[in-house]
């Protein structure tokens, strides 16, 4: 075996557990640093202006936090990874509609990227992710 015999599980597991702090740590901030009404606040002024109900903020809030912060741990192991990839992209699609309603023209070179490298894990094959524990689940399961 050689080091370069590796580079599909590479490819998978490098940019799994990137994708996966980033979106850990936005949401650890979100839920600890911050809590759910600094964020709700944040929002609140441009979405209540736009019609949008406080229910749906402070549900969007809980939302995009729980799901990026649970999304991002069970990318970075490995663990439910097509589960965790489906409610960071709802989450992406959300922060999207918010932003757009907030300001129609808004910078998404924070947000991009991450779409990018969502897509990119939702192509690549299984057999790619062999650093996981889905990897170890389905040898188990086998």
């Amino acid at each position: 075996m050689h080091l370069a015999d590796f580079q599909q599980e590479a490819a998978a597991f490098i940019p799994r557990v990137f994708l996966g702090i980033l979106f850990l740590f936005q949401g650890y901030d979100a839920l600890f640093r911050l809590g759910i009404p600094a964020v709700v606040e944040t929002f609140e002024f441009p979405l209540m202006n736009k019609g949008v109900p406080r229910f749906i903020l402070i549900f969007g809030s809980w939302y995009t936090s729980l799901a990026k912060f649970i999304g991002g741990i069970l990318l970075i192991l490995g663990l439910f990874t097509p589960f965790a990839l489906y409610i960071l992209g709802l989450d992406l699609i959300f922060v999207a509609l918010t932003f757009g309603l907030m300001r129609p023209l808004w910078d998404m070179q924070f947000v991009f990227p991450r779409l990018v490298l969502l897509i990119y894990l939702l192509l690549i094959p299984d057999e790619w992710n062999t650093f996981s524990l889905d990897a170890l689940i389905r040898l188990f399961l086998s």
